[in-house]
């Protein structure tokens, strides 16, 4: 249902929540760790979703292998280079891939810093092996608390070159967003752009947070703004990207279906609302299933998947003559 004379852009991207169930297993041989299952038939159903799970933290709980596995840099590096290659495969012509270092270091113990270079580094291998357009954002796991994204964030900015932007994630109703305006003052002086998650399952007002006080240009997920109509327009009015993920919302019961979802308003209100994956082998769907699955069970139309492509090129942490390459590949593949 996607436009191919346009590019496929997926804009929300979790990579450790992305790790193939091959690679699980391959990495609980190799470091001895044992796992709830030892073939694919019967590790699918216990790490990927089927149908909604209740809450968040039921979605999270159940993304627990996707990261008890990373047992050292290198599992790390694996990891960002296959989520580049499945890119690759998927079709799409440019991705933001956004990780956590806390999250994936915290089964072992390992160094922050050295999982963002060995992310770094699995990432650049990918690009060189796929000629991938691949951009990395850092996440702070809200989760942990406030010191804890310090130390996180300090690890990000070692790196500070390889990462464009810095998105904040994990529980939002019990970690608010105001308790992070110095993490994200720093990041905004590295010349990082801003992307939060909010509004997911928190209310429309954890959204107006991210924008007065953390600085968002962009939105991940941003569901209950729908519920407050000037926060809708403000989005419309200033071209502040929602990042939208169809299965994934009915995965955490963000909303209780796809005939539920709010994309569809969002799109015919002018908002710049984006069609994104979040943890596709988590959630077992890929990109174009989203365009041709999840969007017209949410009421998209072959135009609305059209606009939510050129909304993602529009709000995609890009130069300019970055987002005319794009436009120019893509029109001459097909």
């Amino acid at each position: 249902m996607f436009d191919p004379s346009l590019p496929c852009i997926d804009l929300h991207r979790h990579l450790d929540g992305n790790v193939r169930l091959t690679t699980i297993l391959a990495l609980a041989e190799q470091h001895g760790l044992a796992l709830p299952a030892t073939t694919l038939e019967t590790l699918r159903p216990i790490v990927q979703v089927d149908g909604a799970l209740g809450n968040a933290l039921a979605f999270f709980a159940s993304a627990h292998w996707m990261t008890a596995v990373l047992a050292d840099a290198d599992a790390c590096r694996r990891v960002a280079r296959e989520n580049v290659e499945d890119a690759q495969r998927e079709g799409l012509d440019y991705v933001e891939l956004r990780f956590s270092p806390a999250h994936m270091a915290r089964n072992f113990a390992l160094d922050q810093r050295a999982v963002v270079e060995a992310v770094v580094a699995g990432i650049e291998e990918g690009r060189r092996a796929t000629g991938m357009r691949v951009k990395l954002i850092g996440i702070l796991s809200r989760t942990l608390g406030p010191e804890s994204c310090f130390v996180e964030l300090d690890a990000l900015l070692a790196h500070r070159d390889a990462i464009v932007a810095l998105d904040l994630a994990g529980d939002e109703l019990n970690w608010p967003g105001d308790l992070f305006v110095e993490h994200f003052r720093r990041a905004r002086s590295a010349d990082w752009a801003i992307t939060i998650h909010a509004g997911e399952f928190g209310s429309a007002g954890n959204v107006w947070t991210a924008l007065r006080q953390l600085g968002a240009q962009r939105i991940g997920h941003g569901t209950r703004a729908i519920d407050d109509p000037a926060l809708v327009d403000y989005l419309a009015e200033h071209r502040i990207g929602v990042e939208v993920q169809l299965t994934g919302n009915v995965h955490t019961s963000a909303v209780p279906s796809y005939a539920a979802h709010p994309l569809k308003a969002f799109l015919d209100r002018g908002v710049v609302a984006t069609i994104n994956t979040d943890d596709p082998a988590h959630s077992g769907i890929d990109w174009p299933h989203e365009c041709r699955v999840a969007a017209p069970a949410a009421g998209l139309t072959a135009d609305d998947v059209r606009t939510a492509q050129r909304n993602a090129l529009e709000v995609a942490f890009l130069s300019d003559a970055e987002r005319a390459e794009l436009r120019t590949i893509r029109k001459a593949a097909v």
